[in-house]
C-alpha cells in the first residue's frame, strides 16, 4: 500500500517539522536511521533534504550507527550536511556546546554485531555541563530484539550523565529518571509488531542542568493496531459482523487522521468457532469489506486470526457412534509437524471434501484448523 511505503519517510518530514515548530538546540538520532543498505541513493538524499532544513534554521544533528546502518552495511551513503554530525565507530566520541552547558558522546556501530560493551570506554561526565550519552544498545538483553553493545543500567549510571538516549528498542520506553536512561523508539511503526503511537521525545533543561519536561510527540502517519475481540457472547454470524463494525469503527476514532493498519483475534468460547474457521478467507475478506465500508483511506485490514474454542463436549461426541470416537480420537494423536503417520490414520477416516479443504494449510496452523472443521463437520451433519 503506497501510504505504508512512504510513511517512514513523512515521519521523518514530521520530526523535522517539530524541531523546527520547537527551535529545539539539536536533534538526536540513537541509530538505525537507515534499515540495512539501500537500493539507490533515493532514501539518503531525502534524509539530507530533511537535514538541510534544519541547516537553514541552524539547527545541529547528532547521530551513531546501528546494527542495521552500520559502517560494514552501507555502502551507498552519501556525505550528509554539515550541520549533521556522526560520531566514531571505533571508540566513542564527545561534543560539547560551551554557550549551553551541554556535552554529547557517543558511538557508532563499526559492524552488524557489537558484542562488547560499549559504555565502558564512554568518556566521563563533564563538570558544570549536562551530559548525554548516544548508545545502541539492548541493555541486558530483550526477548524480542537480538542482543547489541550489552551492558547495565549500573554501567551507565557510573558515568554520571544526565540523560541517555538509548536506540535498538522500537518501542519507546523511559527506563528511569534519575539518571534519565530513554528508548524514543522508531518514529514509524512498520509491521503489526509495533503497534501503538511511535514518535519521539521532546525534553526541555533548565539553566540547573535539570529536565524541567519530557514530552512524547507522536510522529507515525500509520498507526499499526492487533485489536482482541471476545465473540464468545454473540451467537449468530450476523452478530459477528456487527460488533466487527463497531470495533473497527471506535479503533478508526483513536487515531486521528493518521490511517489504522489493523489486525484481528478472534477469541472466546464459541458455536461459530467451527464456521469461522471452515470458511476463514470469507470472513478475512468480510474484515476487509468492512474496513472499507468505514473508510478505505483511513482503515487498511492487515489480517483476521483465529483464537477462538469450541463449545462442544467432546465426549458427548464420541458417544454418538463408531466412526466419530474414532475419527476424534485420530484428531487427539494429531500431530501433523511431527507424526506424519497421525495425518495418514485421520486422512483414512475423513470424507475426500473435508480433505480437499484442508489441502495447503500451513503447518503451524493445521491441528487447530483440522479440529475446529472436523468438529463442524461432525457436529453439523445429520445423527441418523
Amino acid at each position: 500500500m503506497k501510504e505504508i511505503r512512504g510513511a517512514t519517510r513523512r515521519a521523518l518530514g514530521n520530526l523535522v517539522d517539530l524541531a523546527l515548530e520547537k527551535k529545539v538546540d539539536f536533534v538526536l538520532i540513537s541509530g538505525d536511521l537507515y534499515d540495512g543498505d539501500q537500493k539507490d541513493y533515493a532514501t539518503a538524499l531525502f534524509f539530507n533534504r530533511q537535514m538541510l532544513r534544519l541547516r537553514a534554521a541552524k539547527i545541529p544533528v547528532f547521530a551513531i550507527s546501528g546494527n542495521h546502518d552500520a559502517g560494514s552495511v552501507i555502502t551507498k551513503a552519501l556525505s550528509s550536511p554539515d550541520n549533521v554530525q556522526f560520531f566514531p565507530v571505533k571508540k566513542a566520541g564527545t561534543f560539547s556546546f560551551p554557550n549551553l552547558h551541554v556535552t554529547i558522546h557517543g558511538q557508532g556501530f563499526a559492524n552488524a554485531s557489537v558484542q562488547e560493551n560499549l559504555v565502558l570506554s564512554y568518556p566521563e561526565a563533564v563538570p558544570g555541563h549536562f551530559n548525554i550519552g548516544l548508545l545502541h544498545t539492548s541493555l541486558a538483553g530483550s526477548a524480542i530484539h537480538d542482543t547489541y553493545a550489552p551492558c547495565s543500567v549500573a554501567d551507565l549510571e557510573k558515568k554520571a550523565y544526565q540523560y541517555w538516549a538509548l536506540g535498538h528498542i522500537h518501542q519507546p520506553e523511559v527506563i528511569q529518571e534519575a539518571p534519565w536512561i530513554v528508548y524514543p523508539g522508531n518514529i514509524q511503526g512498520r509491521k503489526i509488531n509495533e503497534t501503538g503511537e511511535r514518535g519521539c521525545y521532546l525534553v526541555e533543561v533548565d539553566d540547573s542542568l535539570k529536565v524541567t519536561s519530557h514530552d512524547f510527540v507522536p510522529l507515525d502517519v500509520v498507526r499499526w493496531d492487533h485489536l482482541f475481540l471476545d465473540v464468545s457472547s454473540l451467537d449468530s454470524l450476523d452478530s459477528l459482523r456487527d460488533e466487527i463494525l463497531q470495533t473497527f469503527s471506535a479503533a478508526c476514532g483513536e487515531v486521528g487522521e493518521r490511517l489504522l493498519a489493523l489486525r484481528l483475534t478472534l477469541t472466546g468460547a464459541t458455536a461459530l468457532h467451527g464456521e469461522l474457521h471452515s470458511d476463514l478467507n470469507k470472513w478475512q475478506a468480510e474484515c476487509t469489506s468492512v474496513a472499507q465500508e468505514i473508510d478505505p483511506d483511513q482503515l487498511w485490514f492487515e489480517q483476521l486470526k483465529l483464537a477462538t474454542t469450541p463449545t462442544h463436549d467432546l465426549d458427548e461426541l464420541a458417544a454418538r457412534d463408531d466412526l466419530t470416537a474414532l475419527v476424534l480420537s485420530a484428531l487427539d494423536d494429531f500431530q501433523p509437524d511431527q507424526n506424519p503417520a497421525a495425518v495418514t490414520s485421520l486422512e483414512s477416516k475423513l470424507p475426500p471434501s473435508l480433505i480437499a479443504e484442508l489441502a495447503g494449510k500451513d503447518a503451524s496452523d493445521l491441528k487447530e484448523e483440522v479440529a475446529a472443521i472436523v468438529l463442524h463437520s461432525i457436529t453439523t451433519s445429520p445423527t441418523d
